[in-house]
């Protein structure tokens, strides 16, 4: 280690697993952990530290020493910049491998956990242009690069149509090109970032909160239909409407598009008055014949393809006879207590979005599902004593809770109901862990299916099967 001017180089540093967050992780001689940014492992670098903390560095790199030869090419221009894809420059089996041994030492470090199966992480057959929804900001205020701001050039027009800077909430990115969703996705975006500007629309002013266009949302469904849905900031009617005319008459992929006048001081969308201007305001959905109907505010996997073998697995795992009652907790729109319904005597789902559980019924109509029943209600508050008495006891327990992974009361009142089977999905395997550590006297766990939904950034979902000991 050396201190140059106050700045701590850690020297030699060899980076051997990855961390949360797409950062590499390596030690120092003296043992102590280094977590370092913009660095995949396999690479032996000096770095930069940036935060010192009692059991860890948090660290950049300062240079390379020697780069890993699990290193590749990133494919975007924007790589290391938008803040995504932050495994874009680490091969994709390697990836994989270093997801599965994330939840695999979560299983056992956190959840104390031992004896049970690890089946091979289920990869994605692709691993670019796999999301189905992307939103993308307006700004008059382009993020510059430290070349530009250095040089002497005006760069009069600053507007741009992209992803925000990480840390830098005022600065958008105009993106070139992003490989998460398939064309038209691109040629939509600098479409409307083109005309836009050669028709003098007035992009947005975050920091004034004053403009026109704020935001892009584009969806699909797997048949290439799209959905469009603008946020303004203000009504201009004449103008909009040819916006939304020249996007209609050049991408006749677009089945839908929708707007609102958002004036608010956030862009979030969920308490918007949505406008139809063409289309029927949704497009649908198939899976394994199960079709549900997609509005602009629904919830539904970005990963289409993954999230089908996810459901798939999910059934597999529950190994249903066709007499279960089956829980589904955290239903959202019930996808997955859908999926599971056809295999099942009675499922009962419970969310906590009552617009999630409208949705939910309504998709079980569409399918002709009369054998589920949905309730809404906080998760902790609705899953108690009464409701345990009020309903039959469920032989089946599927799980799939937010991030933050369930109350611990919820996993009482599951301890109560002792299902014989409890089949638990996760977006995050370490929450995951420590709540199977709270059954682990009640339930065995068997196997667990790491799936990666999300290439190129270190999120990795995680099933896992218990059975009741």
């Amino acid at each position: 280690m050396r201190n140059r001017a106050k700045k701590i180089i850690l020297e030699n540093i060899t980076l051997t697993a990855a961390g949360a967050k797409g950062v590499a992780v390596g030690r120092t001689p003296e043992g102590k952990t280094v977590l370092v940014s913009g660095a995949v492992p396999g690479d032996v670098v000096n770095a930069r530290v940036k935060k010192s903390k009692s059991n860890y560095f948090e660290a950049s790199v300062e240079e390379f020493v020697q780069k890993s030869p699990f290193r590749v090419e990133p494919k975007c221009v924007h790589f290391g910049v938008c803040g995504g894809c932050k495994w874009q420059n680490l091969a994709y089996e390697k990836q994989l491998d270093f997801k599965q041994d994330e939840v695999f030492n979560h299983m056992k470090r956190i959840g104390g956990l031992e004896d049970f199966e690890t089946l091979p992480i289920l990869g994605s057959t692709d691993p670019y242009f796999y999301r189905n929804k992307m939103e993308f900001s307006f700004s008059n205020s382009r993020w510059l690069t430290q070349y530009e701001i250095s040089s002497e050039e005006n760069y009069g027009n600053r507007d741009a149509l992209g992803f925000h800077i990480p840390g830098q909430w005022s600065k958008i990115l105009d993106l070139q090109e992003c490989w998460l969703q398939e064309e038209p996705s691109n040629s939509i975006r600098l479409a409307v970032r083109d005309y836009a500007i050669n028709n003098g629309l007035e992009f947005f002013d975050v920091r004034a909160q004053k403009g026109f266009l704020r935001t892009l949302m584009l969806r699909q469904n797997s048949k290439g239909e799209w959905m469009v849905l603008f946020q303004l900031f203000r009504k201009e009617k004449e103008s909009q409407e040819k916006l939304f005319d020249f996007l209609l008459e050049k991408f006749p992929q677009i089945k839908t598009l929708l707007y609102c006048i958002n004036s608010k001081q956030n862009d979030s969308l969920y308490d918007q008055d949505i406008q139809n201007y063409f289309g029927e305001g949704f497009i649908m959905e198939e899976m394994d014949g199960l079709i549900f109907k997609i509005g602009p505010k629904s919830f539904f996997q970005t990963n289409y393809k993954q999230a089908l073998e996810l459901y798939r697995k999910t059934l597999e795992f529950a190994d249903l006879q066709g007499h279960e009652i089956v829980y589904d907790l955290y239903t959202g729109t019930g996808t997955i207590a859908q999926y599971v319904a056809r295999k099942a005597k009675q499922v009962i789902g419970i969310e906590s979005v009552p617009e999630a559980i409208e949705a939910a019924k309504e998709h079980a109509k569409l399918n002709g599902l009369d054998n589920c029943t949905f309730y809404c209600g906080d998760m902790k508050t609705v899953f108690n004593d009464e409701f345990l008495e009020a309903h039959p006891k469920a032989d089946v327990l599927i799980t799939d809770p937010p991030r933050d992974g369930m109350h611990q009361k919820v996993v009482e009142q599951i301890l109560k109901l002792a299902p014989e089977k409890i089949v638990y999905v996760s977006c995050n395997s370490a929450t995951q862990a420590r709540d199977l550590a709270l059954m682990k006297d009640h339930y065995k766990l068997v196997k667990i299916l790491p799936v990666d939904m999300f290439p190129q950034t270190h999120h990795v979902e995680n099933i896992a099967l218990l059975i009741r000991i």
